[in-house]
């Protein structure tokens, strides 16, 4: 018989009553590290003071009342948000698929409107992940995503990360732009060169075409910068990011330009939960963290500690990791055993990860964990990879 909740994940045996920090409590009175964050969005960690109180005296003064009014709780997040990136305008939804799906729109009407109506493509990456609306499925391209869900949307051609001859030859006179992840995670953690996204920028340029970037997980802090392609030196046209935006609490946004914002006139897009006065009030907690000075500092000092310990990790067990990928607190461990055998040890062993494609442990922790986090996580993982050198070991004997 199908169960009451609809079986689309293969979940863990485990859930949590409590958090705090970086540290979550299972039901079963077990105490585990986070680096996990709820696939990277629960950028403050648990149970934080400022978001805690932001989100509860909100609550109870008005949690919605629909964007046919205004919502000053929003208009601040804008206006922070405009004034800390190279947006002149921001669109807040609800997810990081609605908000790629609306920087698709946003990118096809500008060209619509500035006099190229032809121009609808999008130029995609392989490995790309964009969300699990048709749209974006669609985007991302995977095959294994999309069985069973009918004909792909049209519109969306890839080619090669990295491969600037692929994007020049890909382009023709129906592209509108080009979307992508500054680090792809869902594919492995894979990111893109910088030299490769200020040629894009300069190739954008040259054609007429309108840079996307897909901060969605990238974004808000989690590589060091308040996003991803600022250490590039690389200004998007238009940009989509949620996840760590509001510390756990659902929100999404588009970021743009004036060129591409203004054409995304009233009627032309909408939303009714997008931006209400409870998920702004939490993503304006989350800015009051990460914009005070010296946080992000902070970030890019747990990166360096975490890269060097991970790299000592990997020298120490070439057996169980032989890679270490990734930016800033998006990281990727390439497994030589199965990287679901790898959580599955880590998670024994009190350490909540996250896979990701090609044989990946992905480590996405609270952007507000210590030193002591960070040597406690890879003691774990040193704990995982003796559980499974001795699974190994009974097995061959």
């Amino acid at each position: 018989m199908i169960p009451a909740l609809m079986p689309t994940y293969n979940r863990a045996d485990l859930a949590f009553e409590r958090g705090e920090g970086a540290w979550l409590y299972a039901t079963d009175g077990r105490r585990f590290l986070d680096f996990a964050a709820g696939i990277a969005t629960c950028s403050l960690g648990h149970a934080n003071a400022h978001l805690v109180k932001a989100i509860s005296e909100q609550a109870a003064r008005v949690i919605h009342v629909s964007n046919l009014f205004r919502i000053p709780q929003a208009e601040k997040l804008a206006a922070r948000l405009v004034e800390a990136t190279f947006a002149d305008s921001v669109f807040f939804c609800n997810s990081g698929a609605e908000a790629n799906e609306g920087m698709v729109k946003a990118v096809r009407r500008a060209q619509a409107k500035s006099g190229h109506p032809e121009r609808t493509r999008i130029l995609c990456f392989d490995g790309a992940f964009h969300g699990r609306t048709l749209g974006m499925l669609s985007a991302t391209g995977n095959p294994a995503y999309l069985d069973g869900f009918g004909e792909r949307a049209p519109g969306f051609d890839h080619v090669p990360l990295n491969n600037m001859n692929a994007v020049r030859s890909a382009i023709t006179p129906e592209t509108a732009g080009v979307m992508l992840e500054p680090v792809q995670g869902e594919s492995g953690i894979k990111a893109a060169d910088m030299r490769f996204l200020r040629e894009l920028r300069t190739m954008c340029d040259e054609f007429g075409l309108f840079l996307a970037f897909d901060e969605v997980q990238t974004g808000v802090g989690r590589t060091g910068k308040l996003f991803a392609h600022e250490w590039a030196g690389v200004t998007p046209d238009v940009m989509s990011t949620a996840k760590g935006l509001g510390g756990g609490f659902p929100i999404g946004a588009i970021l743009a330009t004036e060129t591409v914002a203004k054409h995304l006139t009233a009627g032309s897009h909408g939303t009714t939960f997008g931006g209400n006065p409870l998920a702004c009030a939490a993503a304006n907690a989350v800015l009051d963290v990460l914009l005070a000075p010296g946080f992000l500092e902070q970030v890019r000092e747990r990166a360096r500690l975490l890269d060097t310990l991970l790299d000592n990790l990997i020298r120490e067990c070439p057996d169980i990791f032989s890679e270490r990928r990734g930016l800033g607190l998006l990281i990727g461990l390439k497994c030589v055993p199965k990287a679901a055998d790898v959580l599955n040890a880590a998670h024994n062993a009190g350490l909540l990860a996250v896979t990701a494609g090609d044989n990946v442990l992905r480590l996405v922790p609270p952007l507000v964990i210590t030193e002591a986090d960070c040597h406690e996580a890879v003691s774990r993982l040193k704990q995982a990879a003796e559980a499974i050198r001795a699974t190994s070991r009974e097995t061959v004997s």
